[in-house]
């Protein structure tokens, strides 16, 4: 079994809702580190990465909110989750804001072609299409736009981190559960040619049979599949305490489904976990959701 290593990324500068920067904490309240060392995996936690407050940034761009502070903490988690994975560990990227995804992905990226010259294949779980470039966004916030910067080339400042551009391809690339895009992402979105399974896609054919055609897709001729999961994906009924929180997402078992067919495959290469927002939760309950979760992907057995 590779050894686990947890590395905090306590980004709030990508959205416009304080308090995810609390993240990584309540994962480690809710006992991950010790829980993944009870599935007998050896576990290294990094602790946090250095990360700026907005109170202490000047606001440079309206279009594309503190790029280049982001960019700053994006590129250290590339240069940790890189080293991470080319000691041969998993790395899991607790955040944060989705922004933090470009420095990871990018990194998974360039490991799957340094070390067996093939693309990393992209779940992207996510109650958002987080497509927006600069030119679109109608916020200029930033954890609207990893995905964008890891498909082309906008925001640059984001899409230039690392070796390999782009980090993905559209073909391995999937959107799971998406049920919130303004207009222009939408267009954003279908000409990129990403493959996406909407909520509606979930409810008509089952989470099973969705996540077997996403594994297929993200595995088949790549060196393994990163996982980036937003807890918002899921139904604020049961994860309450996320950045942006939309009604109609997975609810406990789907969710649960997403990672444990992850973990059957035996292509999960690197995690995130992001958008826990403590400021908005109850009783920690997003958080522990979300060890949960990571304990499915990590191949927690029922038997």
């Amino acid at each position: 079994m590779k050894s686990v290593h947890i590395i905090g990324v306590p980004l709030d500068l990508g959205g416009n809702r304080r308090g995810v920067d609390m993240g990584p904490s309540a994962f480690r309240i809710a006992g991950l580190g010790e829980r993944i060392s009870a599935l007998g995996q050896t576990i290294v936690d990094n602790g946090d990465l250095p990360a700026p407050i907005p109170e202490t940034q000047e606001l440079r761009d309206e279009r594309k909110k503190y790029i280049r502070e982001i960019a700053k903490v994006c590129h250290k988690l590339y240069q940790t989750a890189l080293a991470t994975l080319e000691e041969g560990a998993l790395p899991v990227v607790l955040g944060g804001d989705h922004s933090l995804a470009a420095g990871s992905v990018a990194a998974a990226a360039d490991w799957a072609r340094n070390t067996r010259n093939l693309p990393v294949g992209l779940l992207w779980v996510d109650a958002h299409g987080d497509m927006n470039t600069p030119a679109t966004s109608l916020s200029g916030n930033v954890h609207g736009m990893p995905l964008a910067a890891l498909l082309g080339p906008e925001p640059a400042e984001l899409a230039r981190i690392g070796v390999v551009s782009p980090k993905v391809l559209p073909a391995h690339t999937i959107i799971i559960g998406v049920r919130n895009l303004d207009a222009r992402e939408k267009v954003s979105v279908r000409d990129s040619h990403v493959h996406v399974f909407t909520m509606k896609d979930i409810d008509r054919q089952g989470i099973a049979s969705i996540v077997e055609q996403a594994v297929n897709l993200a595995g088949n001729g790549t060196a393994g599949i990163h996982v980036s999961f937003d807890m918002d994906v899921c139904d604020p009924l049961i994860a309450p305490g996320v950045g942006t929180p939309v009604k109609g997402g997975l609810n406990y078992r789907e969710a649960h489904m997403v990672m444990e067919m992850v973990a059957d495959s035996g292509l999960l290469t690197s995690l995130d976990l992001v958008e826990v927002n403590p400021t908005l939760d109850m009783q920690n309950t997003t958080a522990q959701l979300g060890t949960e979760l990571a304990l499915s992907a990590l191949g927690m057995k029922i038997l």
